[in-house]
């Protein structure tokens, strides 16, 4: 049986830009998209932290270092520029994999520059 885990994330990435009228799909800096994993045209989750909407859509690559978050098509009517939101995909692993598989965690700065990385997410306390 496969199971479907995370793979990586992108965590409170701030939206640069939100472009109706360009076709759909979300830019991302080439460099968060490498440090996380995500490859382009690969199916993205977003959570936008700031107004709780959520959406799928896929990667295209940014500018290197750029900073960039956009996005696009109809996607733009769930985020505006300057919302947080959380960038994440998944992946189906058997339970082998599942066992030792550890996701990709990039965590970002205001402009979108990289604070640290991580392959786990710590434990939640009260």
């Amino acid at each position: 049986m496969l199971s479907r885990l995370l793979k990586c994330k992108i965590h409170r990435a701030i939206v640069t830009h939100a472009e109706l009228h360009y076709e759909g799909s979300c830019a991302i800096d080439g460099t968060l998209m490498d440090l996380a994993g995500i490859q382009e045209y690969e199916e993205i989750h977003v959570w936008n932290v700031t107004n709780g909407k959520r959406f799928t859509t896929y990667a295209i690559r940014g500018e290197d270092q750029s900073g960039i978050i956009s996005v696009n098509g109809g996607a733009a009517h769930q985020a505006d520029v300057g919302d947080i939101i959380i960038i994440a995909t998944f992946g189906s692993f058997n339970e082998q994999e599942a066992e030792s598989h550890k996701p990709k965690l990039v965590y970002a700065n205001p402009d979108n520059t990289v604070n640290h990385t991580a392959n786990c997410i710590p434990v939640q306390v009260l």
